[in-house]
């Protein structure tokens, strides 16, 4: 509570309405002087912030430790003391989107010497002739190496489209030695649409599109690990997004399986702001545990249990929503797990399409 200076005038000055006391009765807001001393902005930060923080942190724990407990308290109407399921909502998927972005690694710059570096080196340290020839030695087998990466003549080119005309085991995509992307055969999009004009596979009208954009990408000077790692950030960040919009979805099939005159489409609103809110909150601590493993020291024994505790929160998502649906819906066990079962199976298969969806979002929004 503040320790505001209690106005004289008993007319809030928010509203207008009479105040008996510290508080208006009408818009809540507190009758105090609208001039304090400037010590009274730390005080009122401290107060507010210590009473948000216990407010906060038993709604956390009661949303990750006890399934369903809080939409319970919620919908009988014990509200002040939680957090509100919106704002829970927009924290949580707040900090899952923007707190996996403060920890990604920075692009780690090359290190391969490159031909102006050799030769410069060869003016500073004034190599002998053996040396200088191992280094121009050095040199060719690094042009050899790249040379897939100059314009190859047509003839090059068709003794490649012959080798891998009759291959029916080339891959999708395969990575070359040199960390470069191979789709179905092809190392760019040249060579992709000849092999797709010589086999006349309908695959390859179908892969098109995404074979230009993982080349453009390759041509922008991203290796196969940039892109893959890219893909995932994005695919990350996007989740949330996602979740969000599917929260009105997963009220519905609710509202489909319970009883309408008792349970409101507000009722299983809650219940689902709550739900994924605990999703959010166990997707950060997956993408954080391999994040503290790496901080750690190489150890089987450290490896056995970030194993064991990876698959304890994979577990123990698919596990609370049936607690959390018998605690809140009150119905009998065999009632809710016969539910239960048909929401999760129904809702999986959603949750799959909108992964799919996620995925091929995800991939062209990649850059």
């Amino acid at each position: 509570m503040s320790h505001g200076k209690i106005r004289e005038d008993k007319t809030c000055l928010n509203c207008g309405h009479h105040v008996e006391e510290r508080f208006c009765p009408h818009c809540g807001q507190e009758n105090i002087e609208s001039k304090q001393p400037f010590h009274f902005l730390f005080t009122h930060f401290i107060e507010d912030f210590t009473h948000y923080d216990g407010q906060f942190w038993k709604t956390i724990q009661y949303l990750f430790t006890r399934p369903g407990k809080l939409t319970q308290e919620y919908l009988a109407g014990k509200r002040q003391i939680y957090v509100a399921p919106v704002k829970l909502y927009i924290f949580i998927s707040f900090i899952t989107f923007f707190l996996p972005s403060l920890f990604s690694h920075s692009k780690t710059e090359d290190n391969t010497p490159n031909r102006d570096n050799t030769l410069q080196v060869i003016k500073e340290k004034k190599e002998t002739p053996k040396e200088i020839a191992q280094i121009t030695d050095t040199l060719k087998k690094r042009i050899t190496l790249h040379k897939e990466d100059i314009n190859l003549p047509k003839e090059d080119e068709s003794i490649k489209l012959n080798d891998i005309k009759d291959d029916s085991d080339t891959s999708l995509i395969d990575k070359a030695s040199n960390g470069k992307l191979i789709i179905l055969g092809a190392k760019n999009m040249e060579q992709f649409d000849s092999i797709s004009h010589v086999k006349k596979d309908i695959a390859y009208a179908y892969i098109r599109p995404f074979a230009k954009k993982l080349f453009h990408l390759q041509d922008s000077g991203l290796s196969h690990d940039e892109i893959s790692k890219r893909f995932t950030e994005t695919l990350v960040h996007t989740l949330p997004k996602a979740l969000f919009v599917y929260l009105p979805v997963f009220a519905f099939f609710l509202w489909v399986f319970h009883n309408k005159k008792r349970w409101w489409f507000f009722d299983h609103g809650i219940f689902t702001l709550h739900y994924f809110s605990f999703l959010l909150l166990s997707t950060l601590i997956l993408i954080f545990l391999p994040k503290i493993r790496s901080l750690l020291p190489d150890n089987g024994i450290i490896t056995f249990v970030m194993i064991l505790l990876y698959a304890a929160v994979l577990v123990y998502m698919s596990v609370y929503f049936f607690v959390a649906h018998h605690r809140v819906y009150d119905t009998k066990k065999s009632t809710s797990i016969l539910k239960g079962m048909a929401l999760f199976i129904v809702n999986s298969i959603g949750i799959l399409i909108m992964f799919l969806i996620l995925l091929y979002v995800s991939f062209w929004m990649m850059h």
